[in-house]
């Protein structure tokens, strides 16, 4: 029989289960020195938060095959050398949704009842019913940022208690938001209109400090604010301020930009309800991580596919050195457009011409997924899940290949179905070198990396001059240029490579340069030398 490891604590019915198909080594609180030791002739090995599965680990696991995280997130193991070594790593990322989503009730529903106020007045001989009238949440807007699984539960939930639904997120397509009864609007509408606003996006460059001054100033008076998804989401003095303005009438807070919060003076504000994250902590969820990776565990052992895999197997030397290119022009690709976004998306087509038409396309449109979606996952994504994450977003995906690519030995494309239109991108590989060459009906060529300014303008004399100074004047480099336009005096876009960071007042000065229509910072990684 196969051998699995487990070496943090683990729910009897998932080590039972376990045995059906493993022999099992239960050893909680390994060490790092016995992981070390133990691991050399471990098919497999199981763990939570408490193991840390280094490179060192999984060069010593001779004989690993996979390793199951029961939990979400796989920080806590070198997921790049396990994918080296071909050592499939799998998660639970759904089964602690309903304990999330309910945990957003519970915080929702003691802000409007001021239920620990309450409690706390009974417990000191108190008897001042008039003092703690509250709020029903029927008939009350709750307004969702991010509509990824824990998102879809809060909505599910919503409905039965009466609440008006509305959504941000750019990557659901509006018939998958219409079937939850739920109606897509941007972020700064969503602010505006709801009563109650639910956090559920993951932490990233592309979250971090998602609600600041500026647009938590923005929401409605009185309203309330519940974060179960990730402290760095929400600017924590900002939020402060705006409880003590009286903007936001409360708070409910399971997550903090530090864990423990030691000295927040958010966790002492008369308007805070706050948690040790335990939004995932009940028996039923820490009981369903266990079983559901135990599952995953044995199946790779009988030589089948995992349903919640986060990484993809190793390519060989010759294919990655192959292939390699193709994956990373792709994931920048998608990256690129999901920077620039406005709309959501309804469905994606990847065409592959030229050389790219001679790889292996479905990894490639995979590549390009990835990078379009994963600012946007709750979990990690690669090549082997997604497409999965795509079409659970409702987000149809197809490929083409063709013969024609112009000018280029290859040429990737993409196109993006919204509501509003269809939008393209294109890219190449020169020299080793991924390129994008076309932005809509736009011509042009650049290297997608590092840190991007990108603007939709109507073309005019005088604007490169206009946009050189007011960066100069900002303290910011210009690496290049990219110009882009249509005719004289049309619509047109720019590519500016900076060096430097531009700041989010920096970035609204260009917003409001005459004739710029649509101004974003994109921060892809850096180029490969």
């Amino acid at each position: 029989m196969p051998k699995v490891l487990v070496t943090d604590s683990l729910d009897q019915s998932a080590l039972d289960l376990l045995g059906q198909g493993a022999e099992v080594v239960y050893s909680p609180g390994a060490t790092p020195s016995d992981l070390i030791r133990l691991i050399g002739d471990a098919d497999g090995l199981v763990v939570r938060s408490g193991t840390k599965v280094t490179n060192e680990a999984i060069a010593a696991g001779a004989q690993l095959r996979v390793i199951g995280r029961a939990g979400a997130g796989v920080d806590n193991i070198a997921v790049e050398a396990a994918t080296r070594r071909g050592i499939w790593v799998v998660n639970a990322p759904d089964s602690n949704s309903v304990a999330v989503a309910e945990h957003v009730f519970a915080l929702m529903l003691s802000l409007a009842r001021r239920i620990p106020l309450a409690a706390e007045s009974v417990a000191r001989g108190e008897w001042r019913r008039q003092a703690f009238q509250g709020e029903e949440l029927q008939g009350k807007t709750l307004g969702i940022i991010g509509l990824g699984r824990i998102g879809r539960r809060v909505a599910e939930r919503a409905r039965a208690f009466g609440m008006t639904i509305l959504a941000h997120d750019p990557f659901v397509a509006p018939n998958q938001a219409e079937g939850l009864g739920v109606r897509l609007i941007s972020l700064d509408e969503l602010l505006s209109a709801a009563d109650f606003i639910s956090i559920h996006v993951p932490a990233g460059s592309e979250t971090d400090g998602l609600l600041g001054e500026t647009r938590l100033s923005r929401c409605k008076p009185g309203s309330y604010l519940v974060n179960c998804s990730r402290g760095s989401v929400v600017d924590e003095p900002a939020l402060l301020a705006a409880l003590d303005s009286g903007r936001l009438a409360g708070a409910g807070l399971d997550v903090f930009a530090t864990e423990p919060p030691s000295g927040s003076l958010l966790i002492r504000h008369p308007h805070v309800i706050a948690t040790p994250h335990i939004g995932g902590m009940t028996r039923e969820a820490q009981q369903n991580v266990a079983l559901a990776v135990a599952e995953q565990v044995l199946a790779v052992l009988r030589g089948a596919q995992p349903t919640h895999p986060v990484n993809a197997p190793a390519l060989t030397a010759e294919e990655q050195a192959r292939i390699g290119p193709y994956l990373d022009l792709a994931r920048r690709l998608g990256r690129l457009y999901a920077a620039i976004a406005e709309a959501p998306t309804i469905s994606v087509e990847v065409c592959h011409a030229g050389l790219a038409a001679e790889m292996e396309t479905a990894l490639i449109t995979a590549s390009l997924l990835q990078g379009l979606l994963e600012q946007v996952s709750e979990t990690p994504l690669n090549t082997i899940n997604a497409r999965m994450a795509a079409l659970s977003r409702g987000i149809s995906v197809s490929e083409t290949t063709s013969a024609q690519t112009g000018p280029y030995s290859s040429l990737l494309s993409l196109t993006v179905r919204t509501p509003t239109g269809e939008h393209r991108l294109a890219g190449t590989i020169l020299h080793g070198q991924p390129y994008v060459v076309r932005i809509e009906d736009f011509w042009i060529t650049f290297v997608p990396a590092g840190t991007l300014l990108y603007t939709e303008h109507i073309e005019q004399p005088g604007i490169l001059g206009r946009m050189g100074t007011l960066l100069g004047e900002q303290g910011v480099n210009i690496s290049f240029v990219q110009v882009g336009r249509s005719a004289r005096g049309g619509a047109g876009v720019m590519i500016l490579g900076i060096d430097d960071a531009l700041s989010g007042p920096g970035l609204e000065a260009v917003r409001a340069l005459p004739s710029v229509r649509q101004a974003r910072l994109v921060r892809l990684p850096p180029a490969s030398p």
